[in-house]
């Protein structure tokens, strides 16, 4: 049995599909089962509840063979709730049933200087080491930042012409999309075996800067976009305008400082770990028809 945790995600839903496509058994962990699609629901046990409380990751992992783990965001909380003190009560049911393997969604920055200093990258690691204490095999798909975070400023691009980060624009940077992370664990999950513990980037094929992106985007739509640097007390506010807590808002400015300083170049790119997507194919199917 193959207990999925956040089924409706973006990475979530797109695993599932995978996994009912080879006709793994699978249960799912979701807190509102009416999101899933009717498909879906017809195929899979369900666990109805939060994979952060006690009594539902239970009931959840009791006889599970491998887990797909991801902490949801909580912008409202501290990063040491939304990691830590969620995951908790997963990890001691991991311990007491036996789980043999743990697949979790994580950051790229292990090992770097930047570890102990990047707000969710730190805090991730920190939760990626709770779940390996617990004696199970481990595997820690390890993420730049998404396509998709370039992609929810769409409207902005189609208002402005421009999309907004505070990252230097020439900065080169390694990008994946939730598509390649979904089939890595697929494949974790269902098709290699391993037994031992340890984090894998998930990389997609190029790396790029804020202003490639843009030329990208410019050249696919027909539309000229273009990147925008703002200070980091501006993209600070903007999280605390959208209800994060502090620090939620100053994790993200540490992380994106870590980012511009480096700790998503360190990784090395491996084939059987590097995602298909380029950003010029994710920028045609999610980028360009919202931009029409």
């Amino acid at each position: 049995m193959i207990v999925v945790t956040a089924p409706t995600s973006q990475i979530g839903q797109q695993l599932v599909t995978d996994l009912l496509a080879v006709d793994a058994p699978l249960r799912v962990v979701a807190r509102d089962p009416a999101k899933l699609a009717d498909d879906v629901r017809n195929r899979v046990e369900i666990i109805e509840g939060s994979h952060g409380d006690a009594e539902v990751a239970e009931r959840a992992f009791a006889g599970a063979e491998a887990i797909f783990w991801l902490a949801p965001p909580a912008w409202g909380q501290t990063l040491e709730q939304a990691y830590l003190d969620f995951t908790r009560p997963a990890a001691a049911a991991i311990r007491r049933h036996g789980v043999a393997r743990v697949v979790s969604i994580t950051a790229l920055g292990r090992g770097t200087r930047w570890q102990d200093c990047a707000g969710p990258v730190t805090a991730s690691i920190a939760m990626d080491d709770m779940l390996m204490e617990t004696g199970a095999a481990f595997r820690g798909l390890a993420m730049p930042s998404f396509m998709e975070n370039t992609a929810r400023q769409i409207g902005l691009m189609k208002d402005r012409g421009a999309f907004f980060g505070p990252i230097d624009p020439e900065k080169k940077l390694p990008f994946t999309a939730t598509r390649d992370m979904a089939t890595a664990a697929a494949r974790l999950l269902h098709g290699d075996h391993w037994e031992d513990q340890a984090d894998v980037p998930v990389l997609g094929p190029d790396d790029l800067s804020f202003n490639d992106q843009a030329a990208i985007i410019s050249e696919v739509t027909g539309r000229s976009v273009r990147y925008e640097q703002i200070s980091y007390d501006r993209f600070k506010q903007q999280f605390l305008d959208r209800g994060a807590s502090e620090s939620v808002a100053q994790g993200y400015v540490d992380m994106y400082r870590a980012k511009e300083k480096g700790i998503d170049n360190v990784a090395t790119r491996r084939a059987e770990h590097t995602g298909a997507t380029s950003f010029r194919d994710f920028c045609r199917r999610a980028i360009e028809p919202g931009l029409r």
